[in-house]
Order: C-alpha cells, then structure tokens, then sequence
C-alpha cells in the first residue's frame, strides 16, 4: 500500500473535524498584516497607516528583528527526558528527534527558527503547519506566510484555521477549516483577540518611520550639496514675469548639479535660505530617540543595535543574562511550550509513558569569558557539584580516568554528623582527661618486672 501524501492527510484531519455553524474571523481588525492601521487614535481618519515592509527598511528595527531571530536560531534544540531521580537529560528518541534536527526538506534547524522568529516579531504571528506520516507521528514543520492564514472559531468555541494555497509548504489548495491540531500557533502581544497577536512595529512603526523621513530628507540636502532652499528678493516690487524669469534663472544655473556655484546678485537682489539645518532642527538627537524607542519596544539593548556605545561592564556572561532576561526569554519559553504541545510529549502522553520536553541549549548564549568559565567550573568540581568530566565537557574536552565520579575534601562533614557532635555534653572536649588507671600489681613470681617497676617509680620520685 502506497504511502498517503501529505495533503491526503491534511486532508483527512479536515474530514475527521466537526466544524458547525458559522465560523467567524478572529480578526479583531488590529494590527493585522500587511497594515497596521491605527498606531495612533485617529490615525487612520489620517491616512497614517503603517505599512510593516516601509517599517522594515529603518535599520535599527531590522537590525533588532534580526538579531533575536539569529540569536534564537543559533542554539541547539534538544530533546530532553525525565529521568527516575526527577533530572533532565538529553535523549533521543525516532519519533520526535529527526524532526527537531530537520524540520522539512528545504529549511535546516537554523533556517527554521530563523523563519519562525521573523513572523512572530514582524507580524505579531507564527503559524507552524504540521506534516504527519501514516502513523500520525509528526514529520515536518512548515512555518506558513501570516498573509495566508486566518484563525476561526466555531459556536461552540473550538479553534479552527483558514489556509490559502502555499505550495512550498505542500498545502496545494485552499483549506476551509483546518483544526487547531493541526497548527502550532506562536502569537506574541494578544492585546485585542487571544488568537490575534500584535506586531511591536505597532508601536515603534511611527518611530521608525519618522526616522526614515528624516534620513529620506537628509538625503534630498545633500543632493543638493548641503545648500537649504530659499527666497530671491529684491528691494522694490516686480512684476510676476520678472519673478518667474528670475525664479528658472536661478533653478537653472544654481541648482541640482549647478549647486554651489558663485551667484552674483544685482540690483538689490538678496538671497535668504529658508530651510531649518541639521543643527537647528537636531537630527541627530531626534534619529537617537528613534532608535532607542524601537530598541525599547523590542527589549534590545540599544548598543547591540548600533545605538550608542556598549557599557563599561566588561562581563560577557552579565551583559548576557540581562540581555536574555528582558529580551530572549519569553521567546525560548514560547517556543519550547509549543513544540511540546504540537510534537504530543509535554504530558507522557503517546510516549510509551516517558516524559519528554524540549529545551535550547543555552551554553552558547550564556556563555562566560575562559577565565570565569574555568574558574566556576573548577570550583563546582571542588565543592562536590559536578563530576570533573561533566566540568570538562563544557570546555570541549574529553574524559578522564577517574573523572566519572564527585569528589568533595575529607575535611568536610556532613550535617548529620555535625548534630550528633553538638548532642553530646562536652562536643568539643575541652575537659581535663582523667588520670591514667595504675598498672596491675605484677606476679609474685615474676622478680624480675617487679624490681624493674620500682627502679621506675624511684626516677619518677626524682623528677617531682
């Protein structure tokens, strides 16, 4: 019997779905790509729509977008089991590491992860497609465009999801109504709807794009060799033909590739620029204010976007932390909770009864200068923590003779041992020890030791 396809599948979970009623959009008409219409009140009475592609082309905002997505997408995702002492250990398994090591035929894990952050940041929405074999293991994940998907919800409250033809991700037609098992949905900021998520261009869009006009500007100044706009006037009235033939002389012979060149002015004429400079209007200040506010919105540190110097504190692994704190986080968290959910191992659930998780390897990420490095590992190995070949395989070393097991300093005691020292009357001995008990009267017949003894006590005798 041949193998079903992909789509008969996909199918087949669209057949075994009991959708009723009317499904209704889950749009709550906010934030949606590819616009987001109202990033102010009243914007959109404006026309001050933001458009997420203009948005995208600010540097820092890419350069945000960016990073997150690759710093994510850089570390491993292992898969993990729980282990009989209740620890966490790598594992492999047929069913669920093939998978996490090759999502589908034409994106690698880096790639995937990379495609999954970039939705989810720039449009508030991830949508993972789910490819199942026969068995209804899962084979392949599919990181669908956001433009194509649209999340439903029946009377009765079930979730389901409207896909339109991607065939890179082989769903070769429009689909109705795909159930939420179907779909790993990863939404970020759900403001208005709990299936909507919220892009944060939403709002740093109006930040970004103030600086790209102002960067759009400051090119129009310098093509016109850093000479501002201004008025001609001269100190009677003219006539509007006068002016009009002094205005093309003046665009003519002075301006685009003619600017900068020496004028002479006669008959009183006077020439006043108009235009505020860069120093009057303080680009700069302002260009920094847009960084950062983006910066902020995404919870970059602003020196890892080009904006501004990096801080004096030379600790990699605390710069680090805070940046995986306030930023990485709540994404790795994300990730992991719904791969575990959309795999079916979360709960030992169609695991044979063991518990497995996924978890990001986050040594790569967190990772401390050599000395500290060292140093901490050498004293977890020390202090009885960690098996010296555990220390050494997060140098990239090998075993060791010996090193498989802990190792704690013979002075060391135990509390246990401890208590039952304090227990006693006098637990550190500062007593007087007792007087020795006299030797035993020697034999009658042994004439011998006893003459030996008394000599003995006669020195004794001697010495008090």
């Amino acid at each position: 019997m041949a193998e079903p396809s992909f789509l008969q599948v996909l199918t087949s979970a669209v057949t075994r779905s009991k959708a009723t009623g009317t499904l209704s959009s889950a749009d709550g008409g906010r934030g949606w790509w590819p616009l987001i219409r109202e990033p102010s009140t009243g914007a959109w009475q404006r026309s001050e729509d933001v458009r997420v592609d203009t948005a995208l082309s600010n540097p820092v905002l890419f350069r945000c977008i960016s990073l997150i997505a690759s710093d994510i997408a850089k570390l491993r995702c292992r898969l993990m089991a729980l282990n009989e002492e209740g620890v966490w250990v790598e594992t492999e398994s047929p069913a669920f590491s093939p998978v996490l090591r090759r999502p589908n035929r034409y994106q690698n894990r880096i790639q995937f992860f990379a495609s999954w952050m970039q939705s989810k940041l720039a449009f508030g929405n991830t949508y993972v497609l789910k490819g199942r074999d026969a068995r209804g293991v899962v084979t392949a994940l599919h990181v669908l465009d956001p433009g194509r998907v649209t999340p439903l919800v029946a009377p009765d409250g079930q979730v389901y999801y409207r896909l339109r033809r991607d065939d890179l991700s082989g769903v070769a037609q429009d689909l109705d109504a795909i159930p939420a098992s179907e779909i790993i949905h990863d939404r970020w900021n759900t403001l208005f709807h709990p299936l909507v998520g919220l892009s944060p261009i939403y709002a740093c869009g109006l930040a970004a794009l103030q600086a790209q006009e102002i960067q759009n500007s400051s090119v129009k100044f310098f093509r016109n060799g850093s000479k501002p706009g201004g008025v001609l006037t001269a100190p009677a009235a003219i006539d509007d033909a006068t002016a009009q033939r002094l205005k093309a002389h003046w665009e003519t012979n002075y301006g685009g590739d003619n600017t900068g060149k020496v004028a002479v002015l006669g008959d009183g004429l006077k020439y006043e620029g108009m235009a505020v400079n860069a120093k009057d209007s303080q680009l700069i200040d302002q260009l920094k204010w847009d960084s950062e506010t983006v910066c902020g919105t995404l919870g970059v540190p602003s020196y890892m976007a080009g904006v501004g110097p990096a801080p004096l504190n030379n600790n990699v692994q605390s710069l680090n932390e805070h940046y995986y704190s306030q930023c990485l986080q709540i994404h790795f968290e994300s990730i992991e909770a719904c791969l575990d959910d959309g795999l079916g191992i979360g709960y030992g659930t169609n695991t044979g009864g063991v518990t497995y998780g996924t978890e990001f390897d986050l040594d790569d990420l967190l990772r401390m200068d050599t000395a500290t490095q060292v140093k901490t590992l050498g004293e977890a190995v020390t202090g009885g923590l960690m098996k010296p070949d555990e220390g050494r395989r997060k140098l990239g070393l090998g075993k060791v003779k010996g090193g498989d097991a802990v190792y704690l300093q013979q002075q060391n005691f135990s509390l246990e041992a401890l208590a039952k020292r304090d227990a006693r009357d006098d637990p550190f001995g500062t007593a007087s020890a007792a007087d020795p008990a006299p030797a035993p009267a020697p034999a009658a017949n042994d004439d011998t030791a006893a003459q030996a003894l008394a000599a003995l006590a006669e020195i004794r005798k001697g010495f008090r």
